[in-house]
């Protein structure tokens, strides 16, 4: 280098111009910029000297604005179709003169600043630069159109962004909602890297967490403030494929051949079904026949979704893959599209409907002495709800004398399993419903005559459809327990009487198991029990069903034992998990019942410790059936009762504390 040379070089990337002032120690030289900053370089650094000079600072800025006119990409493309073919590399001094021919400073350095800022056509190969190959032309005209598109998107999404937040309607794009899938799956697993969320959340100036992700959804309206994050990130499938939904419609529209052409018609029994006035599956049924010598025989009436579907189809896959029916505080995921579930499937009063029918007598102890079992054609003829049941039993109305021999056939079969081991526990159980994100309704069930007599009425379905699998070695999910170690009548009559005893028999038990061999099912006090009253919304269930219908008919298994070992397996994890959730969900909303209604004052049970040195456990406010942790402030016994009302109460976090009410606060808080 020399002195008044104007040369290139780079700072921070950047390209500049600078003259060459003066030497600087054995390497270096100092050179300065048309700002008259000084800078220190080796030669090395110098990417291109422009020819002619001697120059000085105050030339840069009108050299730079004679270069300008000059510096048009789309003669670099007219270059390079050219150049292609030859494929041999230029530098920009020839460059310079094939497109201005001449090889001016000004000229030389347009073609050179051209060179240098193109990403597509030329590659740097040495002091020259190397036409691409039109492929490679090609995808890198692809890949920046891909990255336009992409920028332009972002764009846009942040506009949504801004209206939505302003509440204006808003109709979001694929990419928006790619965008906002990202953001859901931050929230969702957090434990995971989620760095397009957080580059996104740090863009719009909000904090790179899962909690400002989840409020910047809800001020967007893309999810409701009461998200049900527990079923979300489950396996769960909130909703139906089309494939499933097309096939559904084209079952309504046109029902497929009955593979059980010879059912058994029943449509001249009376029949009941007895549900909750909201329930919407309608999957059991009972009737009273009356025979000779004043012998009666119980029908049970099992509704038959087995009637619209083949084993492996589409609907039945679907069913197998949810396992079961969702029953949440703010409404119920069915298992198989709705429109089939309360439709066709639903044992609906007034219509004739296919169904899985269990005739049995009871001997005088109330054991069942004989059965039958068919596929069958029944016509409902009532529809009751639990209530409708026991003011009919009350008032003893002699037209319906039917449900109390219902009744009394409920009880006698009560007694039976009693003397047979049965175990009964009373807890208070609380169903807890969401009318609209400003409604929670939480209700205690009634242990009412009516629920009773259904119960035992199913479970009287479940003992004999066991006994027809184990005697006919058909395999289906057989329910069993273990027999629990039981604490002695003296250690029970220590603990004070109801939900404490209840509570102490309940930690004993040990969990049901499910599995294709019979097996002893201890608190109902059965040898042998499959369940198979509950198909339209328990797969498990519907398995018992094919398995049952298929024997019935003479027709092969459809699910051999290694088959059926196999779909138990997955089914039973999928409806663990789906239990998990409904129990998440349910703690959700009473939480949010409690942080809504924190001035009421609840009385409370201490029902059991969790650890009894740190004054630690499990206060049951009996009014709700809600069990929640309590770090007693006194010293406390089970069973002893005490007034709280709440200090803190977060659903997201999961978190509930309680402030303990002495007397003369809850006679103030009366008055």
């Amino acid at each position: 280098m020399e002195k008044g040379k104007l040369i290139e070089f780079r700072v921070n990337g950047e390209r500049r111009l600078a003259v060459v002032d003066r030497p600087e120690g054995k390497k270096d030289w100092i050179v300065i910029d048309s700002g008259s900053h000084a800078h220190k370089l080796r030669p090395q650094r110098v990417e291109y000297e422009i020819q002619g000079g001697p120059y000085t600072t105050t030339d840069i800025g009108p050299f730079l604005r004679e270069v300008q006119p000059y510096l048009e990409p789309s003669s670099l493309e007219v270059a390079w179709e050219l150049l292609v073919e030859e494929g041999e590399a230029v530098s920009p001094e020839e460059l310079a003169n094939f497109l201005f021919s001449e090889q001016t400073p000004v000229l030389c350095y347009a073609a050179h600043s051209l060179l240098c800022d193109d990403k597509i056509y030329f590659k740097k190969k040495g002091d020259n630069y190397e036409p691409r190959s039109a492929s490679q032309v090609e995808e890198i005209k692809h890949q920046l159109d891909v990255e336009q598109q992409r920028q332009q998107e972002k764009a846009t999404f942040f506009g949504h962004l801004q209206q939505a937040i302003a509440k204006e309607a808003i109709d979001w794009t694929e990419s928006d909602r790619t965008r906002l899938e990202q953001l859901e799956k931050f929230i969702l697993q957090p434990e995971q890297t989620h760095r397009n969320a957080q580059d996104l959340l740090s863009e719009i100036g909000r904090p790179t967490t899962p909690e400002a992700a989840f409020q910047l959804l809800v001020e967007l309206g893309w999810w409701s403030r009461h998200e049900n994050l527990f079923l979300r990130r489950s396996s769960y499938p909130i909703n139906f494929p089309k494939k499933v939904l097309d096939v559904a419609y084209s079952c309504l529209q046109n029902l497929p051949p009955d593979a059980d052409s010879d059912r058994l018609d029943l449509t001249h029994l009376k029949v009941y079904t007895i549900d909750d006035e909201s329930t919407e599956e309608i999957d059991d049924g009972l009737s009273v026949e009356f025979l000779d010598g004043d012998r009666v025989k119980l029908w049970v009436h099992i509704a038959d979704p087995t009637r619209f579907l083949t084993p492996g189809d589409e609907l039945d896959l679907e069913a197998r893959r949810r396992s079961t029916t969702l029953y949440l505080p703010t409404g119920m995921i069915s298992m198989f599209p709705t429109e089939l579930a309360t439709g066709p499937m639903s044992l609906r009063q007034g219509k004739i409907c296919p169904s899985l029918s269990f005739g049995i007598i009871l001997d005088e102890k109330g054991a069942a002495q004989d059965y039958s079992i068919h596929a069958s054609l029944i016509k409902p003829t009532y529809r009751l709800t639990y209530h409708d049941v026991d003011e009919m039993l009350q008032l003893g109305i002699t037209a319906e004398s039917e449900l109390a021999v219902l009744a009394s056939a409920a009880k006698q079969r009560h007694q039976w399993r009693q003397s047979q081991g049965s175990i009964t526990i009373k807890m208070p159980e609380a169903v807890i419903k969401v009318k609209s994100e400003d409604e929670i309704i939480i209700e205690l069930v009634d242990n009412s005559i009516s629920r009773q007599l259904v119960a035992e009425m199913m479970i009287l379905a479940g003992e004999v459809a066991g006994r027809y699998c184990q005697e006919h070695n058909i395999p289906v999910p057989f329910r069993g327990q273990p027999q629990p170690e039981l604490p002695s009548d003296e250690e029970l009559l220590v603990l004070p009487a109801g939900p404490v005893r209840a509570c102490a028999l309940r930690r004993c038990m040990p969990r049901s198991e499910i599995g294709t061999l019979p097996n002893r099912h201890a608190s109902l006090g059965l040898n042998t029990y499959t369940q198979v009253t509950s198909p339209i919304r328990r797969y498990t269930d519907l398995l018992t069903h094919f398995q049952l219908k298929a024997h019935l008919r003479g027709d092969p298994l459809p699910f051999p034992l290694d088959v059926m070992q196999q779909i138990l397996y997955s089914v039973t994890l999928s409806a663990q998990e789906a239990t998990l959730v409904e129990r998440q969900t349910n703690r959700y909303w009473g939480l949010e019942f409690l942080r809504r209604n924190a001035d009421q004052i609840w009385q409370g049970v201490v029902l059991r410790w969790l650890r009894e040195d740190e004054k630690l456990g499990v206060l049951l406010l009996e009014e709700l059936g809600l069990e929640l942790p309590h770090r007693f402030e006194r010293t406390v016994s089970l069973g002893d009762r005490l007034n709280v009302q709440v200090s803190r109460a977060d659903p997201h976090r999961d978190e509930i504390r309680f402030r303990e009410m002495l007397e003369n606060e809850v006679q103030s808080t009366m008055i």
